[in-house]
């Protein structure tokens, strides 16, 4: 049985997927809300969101994804970073699953990765949970009814959550597996009901298939001025950054908030939504996005809210410090309607210092961008990945190393090569801690880093007089309007000059440990940047 529109000559069965009970292509949002709450999958919430738990799973599961070792992709993946998979043990496994599809009733949405007509991958999205329906249909961008009749999709994720893999038969790692085969454009995802995963395999295809066309794709938010596409900007950093809010400014024009891609024509958003950290979230500090947790057809991820009068408590990270809600860009009210840009003026790169080392802002040469690009040096916040508590330096190339097919120097050259075409201005943004490392000092002010980032975006920082960093090397405003000096400086901060010169230290020697695995593929200039 089957029911919604879709093209009949790409209907599951003609697919291989065959045997549920029950097919729907393509409900709309109101369909998808009736269905996820009939079936018990979460609850209506005030204004009509929809109020859902992901169960065990909170967080991505990073060590569980796996590439199909094939020798198309043999010598393009970064195998050092992508776990592979055997081609007979992802037959078995998708044989297996195959399997599990029968007599279940499916959701099925037909969608679009890529703002840009030339560009974009046709992707469809196959689940058990009529909220991951629901959840897709926000994060990708939505075909009309009509050309749903002669959609043609590229690749296809069968996501099963109440299907366990065994590693033993299926080459994975536990009874959870996100596995991707680039011969059949295929992604299968079992035994875990976090929808990131099926938002993030689709950023990872892309991460494949666009450099292979000369195209940047990018672990990043972008915006541009109002009524002015061409004054764009794009904003790298991973979750908990601050890509989501410092991208939704009121004076600017959202893109997007996390995956885009650089043409020669300028930026794209890979996306059709917004996937927001909502922990602490307020109607003050950011009115745009708090607005939507009670419009119709959010969904609302693991948060504590009174059964009875279902309002939400922000502040309650019981099930998990990764709460989060999904939803269309046009629930934004600066959003840009075509999801397009022109080439960025100014390249941003969000970390989150967890030793209160680095500056709010700092400016980068194209050299020091590079390498600040490969470091990809940020805190894991608490929650992201499953087992992470509170914050974790780490180290992740290109600000996005879990969704890295390719090897990290690619990226790098692409960017390198696009900054250096359009002459963008470079800037490093920490919004981590300062006044002392996590524990004990505080978080970096979103006011300042809000006035900072205005600064440099219209222009005026770029003029300020800097000071060169002893530890880094890059330039650092000496003064900035609306915005306390000393927090300009952060050795000035810490109570403790001395622990401050130890901490720097440390980090520096983190930094350099860390890049010498880039060494040998990178040019002179970038090695001269490296450090100071």
């Amino acid at each position: 049985m089957m029911n919604g529109r879709v093209n009949p000559n790409r209907t599951l069965d003609k697919q291989g997927i065959a045997g549920a009970s029950v097919v729907h292509y393509n409900l709309l949002e109101p369909a998808l809300v009736e269905a996820a709450v009939s079936r018990g999958e979460g609850h209506l919430g005030l204004g009509g969101a929809f109020l859902c738990s992901t169960g065990q799973f909170t967080g991505r599961s990073p060590k569980d994804k796996f590439v199909v070792r094939t020798p198309s992709v043999e010598d393009t993946i970064w195998w050092e970073n992508n776990a592979p998979m055997a081609p007979e043990a992802w037959a078995r496994l998708k044989a297996d699953m195959l399997a599990h599809v029968k007599d279940r009733e499916l959701f099925v949405e037909d969608l679009y990765a890529g703002a840009d007509p030339v560009l974009r991958v046709d992707v469809r999205v196959v689940t058990e949970l009529a909220w991951h329906g629901l959840f897709m249909r926000h994060m990708l961008r939505r075909p009309s009814r009509a050309d749903l009749d002669t959609f043609e999709p590229e690749w296809t994720i069968l996501n099963m959550p109440s299907f366990k893999a065994d590693p033993a038969r299926h080459g994975c790692r536990t009874d959870t597996v996100i596995a991707l085969n680039f011969d059949e454009k295929t992604v299968l995802i079992a035994n875990t009901g976090y929808a990131g995963e099926n938002k993030k395999s689709v950023f990872t295809i892309l991460n494949y298939l666009l450099p292979g066309k000369g195209v940047m794709a990018m672990h990043c938010s972008a915006n541009h001025a109002l009524g002015n596409p061409d004054d764009a900007a794009v904003f790298f950093g991973l979750s908990g950054t601050g890509k989501t809010t410092l991208s939704a400014a009121p004076d600017r024009t959202l893109i997007g908030d996390d995956e885009h891609g650089w043409s020669d024509r300028g930026i794209f958003n890979f996306e059709g939504g917004c996937y927001a950290k909502t922990i602490n979230l307020s109607k003050e500090a950011e009115p745009e996005i708090y607005s939507t947790m009670s419009r119709f057809g959010t969904v609302v991820e693991n948060m504590v809210y009174d059964p009875e009068t279902l309002v939400i408590d922000f502040a309650d990270n019981s099930l998990t410090d990764n709460t989060r809600c999904a939803y269309p860009l046009e629930a934004i009210s600066n959003a840009s309607a075509t999801a397009l840009g022109g080439h960025p003026k100014n390249v941003v790169m969000l970390t989150c210092d967890a030793f209160g080392v680095l500056p709010p802002i700092a400016r980068l040469t194209p050299a020091q961008a590079m390498y600040h690009f490969l470091s990809g040096f940020t805190s894991k916040v608490a929650g992201t990945e499953r087992g992470i508590t509170e914050p974790q330096p780490t180290f992740s190339t290109c600000f996005g190393a879990p969704f890295m097919p390719r090897r990290p120097e690619v990226y790098g050259k692409l960017l390198q090569a696009q900054i250096a075409k359009h002459g963008a201005t470079c800037w490093l943004v920490n919004t981590g801690w300062t006044g002392g490392a996590y524990g004990t000092g505080k978080r970096m002010p979103i006011k300042a880093t809000r006035a900072l980032l205005t600064a440099a975006l219209d222009g005026s920082l770029d003029r300020a007089e800097f000071r060169r960093d002893p530890n880094f090397g890059f330039d650092v405003p000496v003064a900035a309007h609306g915005v306390d000096s000393t927090l300009l400086n952060p050795r000035e901060t810490w109570a403790d000059k001395a622990a401050y010169d130890a901490q720097a230290k440390k980090l520096v020697d983190m930094f350099s440990k860390n890049f010498g695995q880039y060494v040998h593929y990178i040019d002179e200039d970038v090695k001269a940047a490296a450090i100071g």
